[in-house]
């Protein structure tokens, strides 16, 4: 399978990485949204040193994640998985 490197939107997201700011990605379905940030970004982090349980996914169409929608809930949700005290 031919995969598409999307590295105009990598390239944005990782400059604006740290700049304190929550990041939202747009587009039409299927348009390669969750590729970009689950596989690509998350990629991204794992090479540069983060370790993998520094790192929370959250795809909010699976209805496993029905309860996470609440963002109470996933705002508790994320406060319960940070691992220390770095990014």
């Amino acid at each position: 399978m031919k995969t598409i490197a999307r590295d105009d939107y990598l390239q944005q997201l990782i400059g604006r990485k740290h700049n304190g700011l929550a990041k939202i990605v747009t587009g039409i379905r299927r348009c390669g949204k969750s590729y970009l940030l689950f596989t690509l970004f998350k990629q991204h982090l794992l090479d540069s040193g983060v370790p993998e349980d520094h790192i929370i996914e959250i795809a909010l169409d699976d209805r496993a994640n029905k309860g996470l929608r609440d963002p109470d809930v996933c705002y508790q949700y994320v406060k319960n998985s940070i691992k220390g005290n770095g990014q």
